[in-house]
């Protein structure tokens, strides 16, 4: 009833194939195994316990150690549509009963919303996909995140603590460009929150000042990390977005791959170590400069429409078709709101987050990083944002007292 994770194929899902092939490969793949799709519910605490029984023997760990359950469903970490974020993941669980609950759940959520609402809009078949789950070691992260090959370049986002932060779109993070063999292009987000692990799964705590503002990664890490992306590509045939954590020790383990299905903008990492760094000026992004406002470029292409500020769920039945979405930051459960909405303005995130990936394959102009829009833009009107140079237009000129400085 059980698969371990070094024998996975793509009868088991794409994201399970994927590890099973870098592990085979001597990649650094926290070990685990996989409940095939067809083990009925009924069997599942029997298969769970089963499953962590053998890999506590292989891996040497205490049964019940904490382990990360994700989703391998058919449909996903496809070649045009990677459902980033569009099925559950469950971080931290413990001990038989509560691994079954989030395998169960990962196991539903092919037929929530979001990934329904993501099928229709990317394959036009809403239709629930068959899905197995993958359970692995859980790596206690000092920092995580994303690298994304291709182009002849690696794009490496990190942030302190799991990589659920940078994911989710819920920090600024730092961002770094290897080409060449080198770090060519820097730049230091403000990482004022962290996602760790807790008895209960995880938990967002408030980063310390002093580093909030700092490189939670050095350049000898991120380029370890293009390496491995590097190579990590050359396995798979093509590039390659990838998630990865760099642990307490400073080992660094390769979590996810699958292929790049939409390319970045033309590369817009911006340097952060000179005179204009954020870091310094204690902001996360760059504000207004007369009528426009300044962010991350995150997905090509322009549109205009009425800016329409989303604070949550609540808010998602004042969304009119050809507004443009402005929020603090998307969470997946947001997806169905991308299938109608003519852009998407946050402020945080980065180019690597689940919402840029997804506002990508539906070319989807979105502009990532924007401080404050969400009270900067709520009289604002009609709006233009622009997806290729990262700016957000308004007809009007911004009130100074309301915090719209230029770094």
């Amino acid at each position: 009833m059980i698969v371990p994770l070094d024998d996975a194929v793509p009868a088991h899902g794409a994201k399970a194939a994927a590890l099973g092939s870098l592990r085979r490969a001597g990649l650094p793949v926290p070990d685990g195994f996989v409940v095939p799709a067809a083990v009925p519910d009924h069997d599942l605490p029997a298969a769970v316990d089963a499953g962590a029984r053998d890999l506590a023997q292989r891996s040497g760990t205490a049964v019940g150690s904490p382990v990360a359950v994700r989703s391998s469903a058919t449909d996903e970490d496809g070649i045009r549509a990677s459902a980033a974020g569009q099925y559950d993941t469950v971080l931290g669980a413990v001990g038989t009963d509560r691994v079954v609950e989030a395998v169960a759940a990962c196991r539903a959520s092919a037929a929530g919303p979001r990934a329904t609402a993501y099928r229709a809009a990317t394959s036009g078949t809403p239709a629930p996909a068959d899905v197995a789950v993958v359970v692995q070691r859980l790596i206690d992260a000092r920092a995580a995140g994303v690298l994304f090959t291709g182009d002849g370049r690696t794009v490496v986002e990190a942030s302190w603590g799991l990589g659920e932060s940078v994911v989710r779109g819920a920090v600024d993070p730092d961002r770094w460009t290897v080409a060449g063999g080198r770090v060519v292009e820097r730049r230091t987000g403000v990482k004022r929150t962290r996602v760790d692990r807790s008895p209960g799964g995880t938990t967002v705590r408030a980063v310390p000042p002093e580093d909030a503002g700092r490189p939670c990664l050095d350049d000898d890490t991120v380029l370890r990390l293009a390496a491995l992306g590097r190579r990590v590509a050359e396995l798979c045939g093509g590039p390659q977005d990838v998630e990865w954590a760099v642990d307490d020790a400073g080992t660094t383990w390769l979590l996810q791959a699958r292929p790049v299905t939409a390319a970045l903008p033309t590369d817009r990492c911006e340097r952060a170590f000179g005179p204009d760094s954020r870091a310094e000026q204690g902001q996360t992004t760059a504000h207004s400069d007369g009528e426009v406002l300044w962010g991350t470029g995150a997905s090509g292409g322009r549109a205009s429409g009425p800016a329409r500020v989303v604070r949550g769920p609540d808010d998602f039945g004042d969304v009119r078709p050809g507004d443009v979405l402005v929020c603090r930051e998307t969470d997946p459960a947001w997806t169905p709101l991308f299938g109608v909405v003519a852009a998407v303005v946050t402020e945080t995130g980065g180019l690597l987050s689940h919402a840029a990936i997804v506002a990508r394959e539906l070319r989807l102009p979105a502009v990532l990083g924007v401080a404050a829009a969400t009270d900067v833009l709520r009289d604002a009107g009609t709006v233009v944002v622009d997806g290729d140079a990262g700016t957000v237009d308004t007809p009007w000129t911004p009130d100074p007292g309301r915090g719209t400085i230029r770094p």
